[in-house]
């Protein structure tokens, strides 16, 4: 059974490194969007839980495991929704894509701003990043796999397997 604890400390692993190469990028000047910075709460969710299954009991890792899958599932489904956004399939939130702007630049909006004021990023921006995809792609489909691999070894570890 403490096999499937492995699986699921090592999906905890892969939010870790999804969640450590986002803050990485963004230190290499790839600035965050709105739904981009949200895709990331639920990483650190998965790394909490992960962290719970090294000191929990074996009977609660089944638990743990369903709880993780369905945080990778949720920063999946963020990224699939920011994906369609990127790719204008279907409208964004409004503070975060460009129809909130109306006619208005970034610029109109804040008359007198300082020139070292961070850029606005918008998250209807596509913005290839490696292979023809966008970070919120790799992160849809990287966190869509891990949350296999979470409810996996959660079924497993109940099963008793």
């Amino acid at each position: 059974m403490g096999t499937y604890r492995n699986w699921m400390l090592a999906a905890g692993g892969g939010s870790l490194a999804l969640l450590a190469g986002a803050f990485f990028f963004q230190a290499l000047g790839w600035a965050p969007c709105q739904m981009c910075l949200w895709q990331r709460w639920p990483h650190g969710a998965a790394i909490f839980i992960a962290a719970l299954l090294v000191v929990s009991p074996s009977g609660l890792w089944p638990v743990f495991g369903a709880l993780g899958a369905l945080a990778a599932a949720t920063t999946a489904g963020i990224g699939a929704y920011h994906s369609g956004v990127e790719l204008k399939w279907w409208q964004g939130p409004s503070s975060c894509t460009g129809a909130g702007l109306g006619d208005l630049s970034g610029a109109a909006l804040l008359p007198g701003a300082a020139a070292d004021a961070p850029a606005l990023v918008l998250c209807d921006t596509l913005t290839p990043f490696f292979l023809g995809l966008t970070m919120a792609n790799w992160n849809m489909a990287l966190s869509a796999g891990l949350a296999l691999v979470w409810a996996w070894a959660s079924l497993q570890a109940w099963r008793g397997a």
